[in-house]
């Protein structure tokens, strides 16, 4: 996320100037847009840092999580759109779903487009999706879906039509320990263009409402799938939800454990066995 974009979403979080004319956020439907970047290749050096970063091995096929990476740019700047309902920073990323069709090789070029859709109601605010499609030519390769929320007035009613928070079983979580240091955020961010406040220093946390800073979501289902990685299939489904945020620096146990159809696996505090992460993989 480069400077002026990071203003630029910061700026309808900020009390008095969030009401300040082309910064306050007046829209109440999600734009009827469609975003689009264009054969964008799949570089092996930027592959390979993203695939370092997260615990890939170095293959000659992108980690499934990858293309969201290329994605992000159109998720930021769909979110910072005057006409977008509501600001970039202090949004929740809530659930990630991502479909692989098939891998998709270092050295292909993809173009993706993103759309936002069903604005509704959730219990503790706002919640809507971000769609993203990836194609080769005119061959579907990658989708994905990522649910945010926007905290505010709920409704207690919601859950009965769609309110997000995906139903997933816990796991026995016997597995191995994570140590994440405190850059973690910044080296992602560095990585993924993702350099959102809360994931970078204590004190850019802290003016967000955090004690300290926190790892992305996104890196936190990166690095699970990379444990998976040589037991999933090419065509894949892997769901999240994100519960609880890890603290930088700090520790997270991970868990699998195998179903008919693929995975379940959970990411959580080793101390408490408070969840951050819950999730499963399909067959498709």
């Amino acid at each position: 996320m480069a400077l002026p974009v990071l203003v630029k979403a910061a700026l309808p979080s900020l009390p008095g100037l969030n009401q300040l004319p082309g910064v306050k956020k007046t829209a109440t439907t999600l734009p009827d847009v469609t975003l689009h970047r264009d054969d964008v290749a799949v570089e092996r050096s930027e592959v390979e840092r993203y695939a370092a970063i997260c615990g890939f091995p170095n293959r000659d096929v992108a980690p499934v999580p990858y293309l969201h990476m290329l994605a992000f740019p159109l998720h930021m700047e769909l979110m910072t759109d005057p006409r977008f309902p509501f600001p970039a920073i202090g949004s929740v990323h809530l659930e990630n779903t991502i479909v692989q069709h098939r891998p998709i090789a270092v050295g292909e070029r993809v173009s993706l487009a993103l759309r936002a859709a069903n604005l509704r109601a959730s219990t503790k605010g706002r919640a809507w999706d971000m769609d993203v499609t990836a194609t080769i030519g005119d061959e579907v390769v990658w989708e994905s879906t990522s649910t945010y929320l926007r905290v505010g007035r709920g409704d207690p009613d919601s859950r009965a039509h769609g309110d997000p928070g995906m139903r997933l079983d816990s796991v026995d979580v016997k597995g191995p320990v994570w140590s994440l240091p405190s850059n973690l955020g910044r080296a992602y961010g560095a990585v993924s263009g993702d350099r959102n406040p809360i994931h970078l220093y204590p004190v850019t946390a802290k003016a967000l409402g955090f004690p300290r800073h926190i790892a992305h979501g996104m890196w936190s289902k990166a690095r699970c799938i990379a444990a998976l990685e040589n037991r999933l299939p090419d065509a894949v489904k892997v769901e999240v939800a994100f519960k609880k945020p890890i603290f930088l620096p700090g520790k997270a146990q991970f868990g699998a454990e195998e179903t008919a159809v693929g995975w379940r696996f959970a990411l959580v505090n080793p101390s408490s066995g408070a969840p951050h992460l819950l999730g499963r993989t399909t067959a498709i």
